[in-house]
């Protein structure tokens, strides 16, 4: 059988074509996996476990439960400030994947630019790329944190660009914006009249400042699709329930495809969503803590061993660079697990940008990250 000419020119994964090389391997500390470490807070759990039994096993609506979308709203209205109809303008999905995926089938039309800051997380440009669209990369740098400028994106927008996609705090750099520094993103955009899909996942996982929602900015949320989630600050990512909330007119688009596609996201997840809303910021507020413990743990041995690392400020990753090695990002993670077996993922699963990197997770306990530095500085010996 012929395959789709378009998925056989997209490679894998480069972080799950890296993790291929960790399975049956023992003893390994693996730092590379997106996901906390923390199990889903037990009242989460519980919602489920007693839903059940209430008999919940059908379908929802395809839009997602309407009390989860109630919720949602009346939570970026309190957060944010930002006031979007649950009935027309918000969408629960499988995960914030698939609100990326949606997103993208729903705006890309053929020939269409979209520009994505790099290093980026893995889906963007296949997903781009699958849509016929044509995804250019906008590089950031270390000297500003990693952090896409507006003059570059500037320099980057030709007659046929159409789409900004933002990632903050970002994944796999950490990197996030300040509200003046998204108000000048912002304006950038409305100047070349591009929409944006601002994908914040990790911003309830803001460190140093007051996480900014982009389409609570001036003038952008009815050109902003804004997708967030449950996997990442609650601990919740085997749930796979994510939401994107927009105009009303590409919320019907996009709920169109999801409708043939998927129907609906897992009725005990939508569920737990809800009580994780509702009643889990405690729970935020405790794992945020001990993040901000192993993030500043981490960065400073990364430093002293000489592998220059940016204070990230926010998610749950650092991306210091192995440059002063003079090893591929490839090569230095390659050669970390087979010697000291501590996985990392080299820093060109995230696009070319990303080579002199690697990207180390810190969602896992302070035990493990105190052997894994002990590690990684007997590798560099």
């Amino acid at each position: 059988m012929k395959i789709n000419r378009k998925v056989e020119s997209i490679p894998p994964s480069g972080i799950r074509a890296f993790f291929e090389l960790v399975l049956g391997m023992k003893d390994v500390i693996s730092l590379g996996v997106g996901e906390p470490d923390f199990i889903t807070p037990w009242g989460i759990r519980e919602s489920a476990i007693y839903a059940i039994e209430e008999g919940y096993t059908s379908y929802t609506s395809n839009k997602g439960l309407r009390e989860l979308r109630v919720d949602i709203a009346r939570f970026l209205k309190q957060r944010y400030r930002i006031e979007y109809d649950p009935e027309e303008e918000i969408l629960v999905t499988v995960g914030v994947s698939e609100a990326f995926d949606l997103a993208v089938r729903a705006l890309v039309n053929p020939g269409d630019r979209v520009l994505v800051p790099s290093p980026c997380y893995v889906s963007y440009l296949p997903l781009v790329s699958l849509c016929g669209g044509y995804g250019v990369v906008v590089e950031t740098r270390a000297k500003d944190g990693f952090k896409v400028r507006p003059k570059d994106i500037e320099r980057s927008c030709d007659k046929n660009t159409r789409i900004l996609v933002l990632n903050y705090p970002n994944n796999p750099t950490g990197a996030s914006y300040s509200r003046k520094e998204l108000n000048a993103i912002a304006k950038t955009a409305k100047a070349n009249n591009l929409a944006v899909i601002s994908d914040e996942i990790y911003g309830e996982l803001t460190y140093d400042f007051t996480h900014t929602a982009f389409p609570s900015l001036s003038g952008m949320k009815e050109r902003t699709v804004y997708l967030n989630g449950f996997s990442k600050a609650y601990a919740m990512t085997g749930w796979r329930i994510g939401y994107a909330c927009g105009p009303k007119e590409v919320i019907s688009a996009m709920t169109k495809i999801h409708q043939y596609s998927m129907l609906c996201a897992p009725v005990l997840g939508q569920i737990a969503a809800r009580e994780a809303i509702k009643n889990g910021e405690k729970a935020i507020i405790d794992m945020k803590k001990e993040y901000r413990r192993r993030r500043g743990f981490v960065v400073h041995e990364l430093n002293a061993m000489g592998l220059g690392c940016h204070v990230p400020a926010g998610a749950f990753y650092v991306f210091p660079s192995i440059k002063t090695t003079h090893s591929t990002s490839m090569n230095f993670a390659r050669g970390l697990l087979k010697r000291e077996k501590v996985a990392v993922v080299p820093g060109t699963a995230f696009g070319s940008s990303g080579e002199g990197y690697i990207r180390i997770s810190y969602a896992s306990s302070m035990e493990n990250l105190k052997e894994a530095m002990s590690r990684i500085r007997n590798f560099l010996a």
